[in-house]
């Protein structure tokens, strides 16, 4: 497929420095024309003036000071360099001293300031005064936050001493200041709740329990730019990219942009997998689209070629890999063969070969995914024979190669000072996924929940929202805490309002590549706002005031007001978290460039390449763990670990093998294997604070539901606009994607009677949601795209005439989910698409 052929542009997801006198990158607020001069001033338009901006010498125009910070809204982690005249932001920059961010920053930088300058913005806390909840007309009345705090605080204690503490639950979201996760489970941990939760389930979870399973740490492997270490190039020096589920360069401009920058001097060549065509796809040698839900199948094709024609690296196998013999025998038995996977997919075994072929004769290879695999029922196992194929090939350890498993969080916690106070034994968690507080609340199974804070939107974010809404509607105490009234903010008891980026000093990680960049704050929080680290710090001190069982002076000292100053909170983060020591504010403020965790001394480079057979990681890994000096790898035996008895006995409690077996969503065309889950609950084995359904893996499945509901739907982000549904708030982001285009194969809407632009209505057996029918030749037939992240609470739209939709998660089914990771099915629904 040539670069070209569909007209994709680097400049249609990043926007490029413009130097002038100065030579600083292009403003993005300011002015248009610069922007205009920026995306027209490439060397082949004539009349150009490439690098033109007319903001120079402007006495209005001219910054009395800049600010660096860094952009929330992906993971790239674009430094911002944010300029202000008057102490108002009138200008947003990329950085031209960081060689992978290269000046660039993509359109989401410039709604940034629209978080801030937002006459939506929540700007005190609130209380309910009435109204039923969820209904529009529920009526909230300003109060101080010392009430807001004291009220969430009665509750909670009076749930502790009642014996219900465990039916007090958080959960996190991405969005927080780093750490504050950390605090939350501190404040849990005295209280003596287990359900502390963050937003794994319905975000990437799965990629790191299988890099942990296998090499030892839940992390990206590998890092973008130079290594430190070794001077070398990482990512950018791999000969051959694997890309399935990502569609980075509308996930992840700015980096993707880096990849394709290196890929140039490489020659290396890239594969996407994606059922249907994106921008990444564009971009690459080969677009491959097999069926929603079935990569797991394609990987073993993959593998099980490689094995049968030894284009394995067996040297590396006998030094480094245990468990490779009984993986061989496995696909032997099950006959995984290419042409097996070929009539899964959808793809010819041709294709499958040719994909085996040039990822095990790359050197080095680099296998990267994101959404488009964790949001699938077996998405540990097939993130497990992902690590397979670089375990087996020699890809793992080494500079452009790795697993690159977007969106991992930051292994363990941020650690804090150890607890001093006693802590009461805790009851076992709720299970693992989907959305198990709504079937908590609703069924009482388990148990019931009672209270429930959160710092996401769970209205949009979760599977089979209509079951979720229900569920909100029947808590007895919500604490919701955000920018905005959004959808859940109508059934919240009380409403806490928080600052937005822009507004809080702190640090900014790039969880890919474990990267990470100290923010300043640029201008005063909005109103009344708070970051979240001090509003949990502000309520730990409300428990202290009205606890009667434990001394106040314990909540005091566990959550010193020392802490409300953020760099003082990193402080003590770099001094107790393994592997941080040498991660000071100090030291990154001064650094264009973000610094790589693990990290340990103030003289450390930081790791990019993990398992890398260098000084640099072996010092980084003891770090982590005394028990870990000399190991390579950070398992049990230091070798990569594709099955072990442990491991197989470990994995059965749910039902799982140690080396995976195909199975899908019943809800995939064909009739597949699929599971069944147990009424039972047991200890989860991948996170054994909680519980989980075990299955059984391999049950036929039917056709049964494609009678009514013929093709297959699958959810994800709308386009390079938006990120989660802050966006969605912002003028820019409802002004540019505002519609929700339901991507469908002109075939298929025509055999329904669909026209390109009609309103249609997307039905799955949960619900049903609208859009508007984009003819898109680039998708499979069977398939439809649903964009996700649309509410009905997001009001900005308005001003462009943009409909107000329901939740794409309306549509998928959460009774079926991973039971290892929790991670909802996302990627495939059955669905009919019918003329609104």
């Amino acid at each position: 497929m040539k670069h070209d052929q569909h007209g994709i542009s680097r400049r249609g997801f990043v926007r490029g420095s413009v130097v002038g006198s100065a030579g600083l990158g292009a403003p993005v607020l300011l002015p248009l024309v610069a922007a205009s001069a920026a995306e027209s001033g490439s060397p082949d338009t004539p009349g150009s003036v490439p690098g033109a901006s007319f903001t120079d010498q402007s006495a209005a125009l001219t910054p009395d000071r800049t600010v660096a910070t860094a952009c929330q809204f992906c993971n790239s982690n674009c430094r911002l360099n944010v300029d202000l005249k008057a102490d108002r932001i009138i200008a947003v920059r990329g950085e031209d001293g960081d060689p992978v961010q290269n000046g660039q920053v993509c359109v989401k930088a410039e709604m940034m300031p629209q978080l801030v300058y937002n006459k939506e913005r929540l700007t005190t806390p609130l209380r309910r005064v009435s109204g039923k909840k969820g209904a529009a007309n529920s009526k909230f009345e300003a109060i101080s936050w010392d009430e807001a705090y004291r009220t969430i605080a009665r509750k909670l204690l009076h749930l502790r001493d009642t014996g219900q503490v465990h039916t007090i639950a958080n959960r996190t979201t991405g969005r927080m200041p780093r750490g504050t996760g950390s605090l939350v489970g501190r404040l849990f941990a005295m209280l003596g709740s287990p359900n502390n939760t963050d937003v794994g389930p319905v975000c990437n979870d799965a990629g790191g329990n299988a890099l942990a399973a296998t090499f030892g740490l839940g992390n990206f492997t590998n890092g973008y730019g130079i290594d430190g270490a070794t001077g070398k190039d990482d990512l950018g020096s791999a000969r051959h990219y694997l890309f399935l589920g990502t569609n980075q360069a509308e996930t992840h401009p700015v980096t993707f942009d880096y990849l394709l920058r290196e890929r140039k001097k490489t020659k290396a060549t890239l594969t996407v997998v994606d059922p249907r065509l994106t921008p990444t796809g564009a971009a690459a040698d080969r677009w491959v689209a097999p069926k929603p839900h079935t990569d797991l199948a394609l990987l073993l094709g993959m593998l099980h070629h490689i094995v049968e024609q030894r284009l394995y690296d067996q040297e590396f196998i006998d030094r480094w890999v245990t468990g490779f013999g009984e993986l061989r025998a496995h696909l032997a038995k099950h006959q995984y063969t290419p042409a097996w996977a070929a009539k899964v997919t959808g793809l010819p075994a041709a294709t499958i070969t040719a994909m085996a072929e040039e990822y095990a004769g790359a050197e080095p290879a680099a296998i990267f995914c994101n959404a488009g695999i964790s949001h699938q029922l077996g998405a540990f196992d097939t993130y497990r024979v992902l690590t397979f194929l670089a375990a087996v090939t020699g890809n793992i350890g080494k500079p452009g190669g790795g697993c690159n498993f977007m969106h991992n969080t930051w292994p363990g916690d941020l650690h804090l000072p150890p607890l001093e106070a006693e802590t009461p034994e805790r009851r076992e968690a709720l299970p693992v996924g989907p959305d198990y507080f709504a079937e908590s609340i609703l069924t009482g199974q388990p148990y019931q929940l009672r209270a429930v804070i959160t710092q996401g939107n769970p209205l949009v974010s979760s599977a089979n929202t209509t079951k979720v809404r229900k569920a909100f509607e029947q808590l007895d105490f919500y604490v919701y805490t955000g920018l905005f009234m959004e959808e859940p903010a109508t059934y919240a008891d009380i409403i806490l309002p928080v600052c937005s980026g822009l507004e809080m000093e702190g640090v900014y990680m790039r969880r890919d590549d474990r990267a990470i960049r100290w923010q300043d704050q640029v201008v005063d929080r909005v109103g009344q706002s708070r970051p979240d680290y001090e509003i949990w710090i502000g309520l730990a001190h409300a428990l202290a005031d009205l606890d009667t069982r434990r001394p106040a002076k314990e909540w005091r000292e566990a959550f010193p007001k020392r802490w409300m100053d953020y760099k003082n909170l990193w402080a003590d983060f770099v001094k107790h978290t393994p592997g941080a020591g040498g991660m000071t504010r100090e030291r990154m403020s001064k650094r264009t460039e973000p610094l790589r965790w693990p990290c340990p001394t103030p003289e450390h480079l930081g790791v990019s390449t993990l398992y890398l057979d260098h000084p640099s990681w072996y010092e980084a890994a003891e770090s982590l763990d005394a028990a870990h000096r000399g190991k390579r790898f950070l398992t049990p035996s230091g070798k990569v670990e594709l099955t072990t008895p442990a491991l197989e006995k470990s994995l059965s409690t749910a039902g799982h093998t140690a080396l995976p077996i195909f199975y899908t969503h019943p809800e995939v065309t064909g009739a597949h294997p699929t599971v069944a889950y147990s009424k039972k609950l047991v200890t989860s084995p991948i996170n054994p604070q909680a519980l989980t359904h075990p299955v059984r893996l391999g049950v036929p499945g039917n056709g049964d539901v494609h009678r009514t509901f013929p093709l297959m739907g699958m959810t994800g982000r709308p386009s390079v606009v938006h990120f989660a549904e802050m966006t969605h708030w912002t003028p820019t982001g409802k002004q540019l994607n505002g519609i929700r285009f339901i991507q469908i194969h002109p075939k298929t809407a025509q055999r329904a009677g669909i026209a390109d632009g009609d309103d249609v209505r997307v039905e799955s057996p949960r619900g049903a949601v609208r859009g508007t029918a984009l003819f898109w030749d680039g998708i499979r037939p069977d398939t439809v795209f649903v964009p996700n992240t649309f509410g009905p609470a997001q009001k900005v739209g308005d001003l462009f005439d943009d409909p107000r939709y329901e939740p794409a998660n309306t549509l998928p089914d959460d009774q079926y989910y991973d039971n290892l990771s929790g991670q909802q099915a996302y990627k495939c629904f059955a669905c009919r698409v019918v003329k609104a």
